[in-house]
């Protein structure tokens, strides 16, 4: 990697691994375990820490900390982690912490992720790909966020809730419960607004499958049914509709039951 990339005030430890054309902004600090990708852009002031791996062509602006200890009492300093993937925007004031030996020890963001402002990942959360969170919105502890998620500024997302992919949240939502698929939600507490048809149709959808997820939010919400009985209601619509089945199996899955 060209030393002219690293500006003179950075604090690199020697041992930190650092990819071709790897740029580090002034006073910005790389720890003993980090390993950063190529073509990876740290801006200034940014605080990369802990057990941290981040993959190829992200841009991190300035005034971020990465890779710190979980806000977690129990944590006793395991050598826990934080993954983040390729081509992911950071931008400034950002929080993502470490993972806990009480979960899998790991903190996770895939890739294609566009992650605004004053953003906290706290530890052990799993992001998928493509998301996008707005400024200010908070994930606690053991969250997980489905692929191509939309999160609106100031959502706070309560630890161990679930929510999937292609949900877009409101402005300010409070969300206790998990979300299904495909959902926009709103509130404090968050609850459910319809399908996100417009992002729906923008990540290809057909107008048919459209349609017949439409016709399963209002079996889950809409027509007054037990959990048990929409759930019966959709395994038979997704005999013919493939993209219900994510629902299905999110549902299936759900430990703190979902929005309402």
């Amino acid at each position: 990697m060209s030393s002219s990339l690293i500006h003179p005030t950075a604090i690199i430890h020697p041992a930190a691994q650092l990819g071709n054309n790897v740029s580090i902004g002034p006073y910005a600090i790389i720890g003993e375990h980090v390993v950063i990708g190529d073509d990876t852009r740290v801006g200034a002031h940014t605080v990369i820490s802990g057990h941290t791996t981040i993959g190829r062509d992200n841009q991190i602006f300035q005034f971020n900390s990465l890779g710190e200890i979980p806000q977690d009492k129990k944590y006793a300093g395991e050598p826990t982690r934080l993954e983040i993937g390729d081509r992911n925007t950071v931008r400034e004031f950002c929080t993502f912490n470490l993972g806990t030996a009480q979960d899998g020890g790991v903190t996770r963001i895939g890739d294609d992720n566009w992650i605004m402002a004053y953003v906290h990942l706290a530890h052990d959360c799993q992001v998928g790909n493509h998301t996008i969170f707005a400024n200010n919105a908070s994930l606690a502890g053991h969250v997980s966020v489905g692929d191509y998620a939309i999160l609106g500024g100031f959502t706070g997302v309560h630890q161990f809730c679930k929510i999937g992919a292609h949900v877009m949240t409101g402005i300010s939502s409070v969300v206790f419960k998990d979300i299904p698929p495909y959902v926009m939600a709103a509130g404090q507490p968050a609850a459910p607004h319809g399908i996100n048809s417009e992002g729906l149709k923008r990540r290809g959808f057909s107008p048919a499958a459209l349609m017949a997820l439409k016709r399963a939010y209002k079996t889950l919400y809409r027509e007054g049914l037990t959990l048990n009985e929409a759930r019966d209601k959709l395994a038979e619509q997704a005999q013919s509709v493939a993209e219900i089945q994510p629902l299905l199996d999110f549902i299936a899955t759900s430990e703190r039951g979902i929005i309402r």
